[in-house]
C-alpha cells in the first residue's frame, strides 16, 4: 500500500519568542561523521529572535521514531567530541581536570603507564633526588647484608654472661661474698643516714607519743592510740587525750587503771600446731591455725579460765610456722607480746628440732652457725649442733621466711621434718598435738 508523504505545514509564530527551537527532520540532521568536533557556541544554537519555532498543526502527528536518525549499534561507538579538536592549553603532564578522562592504551591503565617495572623502583629516582639516609641506618657490605654496628648489641655469649652476672640470686643460692657484702654495706650506710636524719628531727620536734610507748614495751602502737583517745595515758603526770602529740624521749609515761585491766584481759594462747595448717592468712585448701582455738581443744580447761568467743577478737599469730612444720605457735591479743616476739629489734630465742637427710658439706656445720647469707643479707649468729645422725638442734634469734630449710640447702642437706619446741623461756612441754592453752601469769618469753 502506498503512503502519501505530506509536506509539513508552515510553522506558526510562537507566543514566546526565542525560547523554543525548530526541530529538524531526520533527513536534515547531520550524521555522526559530520558532527562537529566541539560544542557549538551558545549563540549559534539559539533560535533567532525574529523566527518562531515550528509547531505541528492540529491533527498532524509528530515524526515517528522510525523516521529519526538511527542510533549507532552497540559495538559501533561514536567518536568523542574532542577527537581531532585542538590540543588543550594545559601544560603537558599536568593533572587532568575533574571529569576529564586520560587516554589509555589497549589493555593498560594510566597507572600502569607510570608504574616502573619490577625491580626498577630504586633506579627510577635520580641520584640528586634521593632522600638522605638516616644516620641510624646500618651500613651495607658487598654481599648485600647489613654490617654490624660499631655500637650495636654484644654477641650472644657476652649477653648471656652479662645476664648471669646481673641476674638476681635464686632461692637458696648464696650470693657472692664480695657483691653481697658491698650491697649490704651500701644499704646499711643508707639506713644509718636515715636514722641520723630521724634523730635530728626528734631532737627538734620530739617523737610521737604512741611510738614511744611501743618502743618502751608499754603496749602496741594501735593500743596506744586507743588508750590516748580514751584518756588513759599520762605524760609527766598530765593526761593526754589528743592523737599525734609529740613528746621528748625522756618523759615519764604511765597508764590509768582502766588500761591496765584491759591489758590483763587480753589473752595469749599457746598452740601445738599440726602439719597442714597455715599460721597466718588462709590458703586455698588449707585451714588457718586459729580455727583450732575452741572449747573442745582447750587443754587447761580444768585449771585456767574457760574459753569465750571474745578471746578470738583480734587474735593474731605472733610469728610464723610453715605449713609443713609443727610445734609451738603463739597467738595473742596483746600488742606487747607481739612486739616482743616479732619486732625488728626482737632477740627472743626460738629452738627447733630438725630431721635432715643428705651429705653435709665439709665446713657446713660452721657455716650453719655463722657465715651464711640469705636475700643479700648476712644471717645473725645461730647455735646449731648434732643431736644424732639424723637430727640437728637449731637455736635462732631471727625469723626469715623458711630460714632453716634454706640454710640446710646451702650446705647440702634437705629438711624432712621440723618441730619448734621453745620460744624464749616458754616451752612446748607436753601440750598434745592440735590442742592449746592460755599463757600463765608466771610465764614470760623474755
Amino acid at each position: 500500500m502506498n503512503t502519501i508523504r505530506r509536506k509539513p505545514p508552515t510553522p506558526q509564530p510562537s507566543r514566546i519568542q526565542g525560547t523554543l527551537g525548530v526541530r529538524k527532520s531526520a533527513d536534515d540532521e547531520p550524521s555522526a561523521e559530520e558532527a562537529p568536533s566541539g560544542r557549538e557556541p551558545a549563540a549559534a544554537a539559539r533560535t533567532p529572535r525574529g523566527e518562531a519555532p515550528a509547531r505541528p498543526a492540529a491533527g498532524e502527528r509528530p515524526p515517528r521514531p522510525s523516521e529519526r536518525a538511527a542510533k549507532p549499534a552497540r559495538s559501533e561507538r561514536a567518536p568523542r567530541r574532542d577527537d581531532g579538536a585542538a590540543p588543550s592549553r594545559r601544560e603537558e603532564g599536568a593533572k587532568p581536570a575533574r571529569g576529564e578522562r586520560t587516554a589509555r592504551g589497549a589493555g593498560t591503565s594510566a597507572r600502569d603507564d607510570e608504574r616502573p617495572a619490577r625491580g626498577e623502583w630504586g633506579r627510577k629516582r635520580a641520584d640528586d633526588e634521593r632522600a638522605p639516609r638516616r644516620e641510624s641506618a646500618p651500613a651495607r657490605r658487598d654481599d648485600g647484608r647489613a654490617a654490624p654496628r660499631a655500637s650495636g648489641p654484644k654477641r650472644r655469649d657476652e649477653e648471656r654472661a652479662s645476664r648471669r652476672d646481673t641476674a638476681p640470686q635464686r632461692r637458696g643460692e648464696q650470693a657472692p661474698p664480695a657483691a653481697a657484702a658491698a650491697s649490704y654495706e651500701a644499704r646499711a650506710a643508707a639506713a644509718a643516714a636515715v636514722a641520723e636524719a630521724a634523730q635530728a628531727r626528734v631532737a627538734v620536734e620530739g617523737v610521737r607519743l604512741s611510738k614511744l610507748m611501743a618502743e618502751r614495751g608499754i603496749c602496741s602502737r594501735r593500743e596506744a592510740d586507743e588508750f590516748i583517745e580514751r584518756g588513759w595515758v599520762f605524760v609527766d603526770g598530765r593526761r593526754v587525750s589528743e592523737l599525734g602529740v609529740r613528746v621528748a624521749e625522756d618523759v615519764r609515761i604511765h597508764l590509768a587503771p582502766e588500761a591496765t585491766r584491759t591489758q590483763q584481759q587480753r589473752a595469749t594462747i599457746l598452740l601445738h600446731k599440726p602439719v597442714g595448717y597455715v599460721s597466718g592468712q588462709p590458703e586455698p585448701g588449707y585451714a588457718p591455725a586459729v580455727s583450732l582455738i575452741g572449747p573442745d581443744n582447750q587443754a587447761d580447761r580444768d585449771t585456767a579460765q574457760r574459753f569465750h568467743p571474745s578471746h578470738l577478737k583480734n587474735l593474731a599469730p605472733a610469728g610464723r610456722l610453715d605449713i609443713d612444720s609443727t610445734g609451738l605457735l603463739v597467738l595473742t591479743q596483746d600488742g606487747r607480746v607481739a612486739r616482743q616476739l616479732i619486732g625488728e629489734d626482737s632477740k627472743v630465742e626460738k629452738e627447733y628440732i630438725v630431721r635432715v637427710e643428705g651429705t653435709l658439706a665439709e665446713n657446713g656445720l660452721a657455716l650453719l652457725n655463722h657465715g651464711l647469707w640469705l636475700d643479700d643479707r648476712p644471717l645473725r649468729p645461730a647455735e646449731v649442733e648434732w643431736i644424732n645422725d639424723e637430727q640437728l638442734r637449731f637455736v635462732l634469734r631471727e625469723g626469715r621466711k623458711r630460714q632453716i630449710r634454706r640454710m640446710c640447702e646451702l650446705v647440702g642437706l634437705k629438711v624432712v621434718g621440723l618441730k619448734r619446741v621453745r620460744i624464749g623461756r616458754v616451752k612446748l612441754g607436753d601440750l598434745p598435738l592440735g590442742q592449746w592453752r592460755f599463757l600463765r601469769e608466771d610465764e614470760r618469753f623474755g
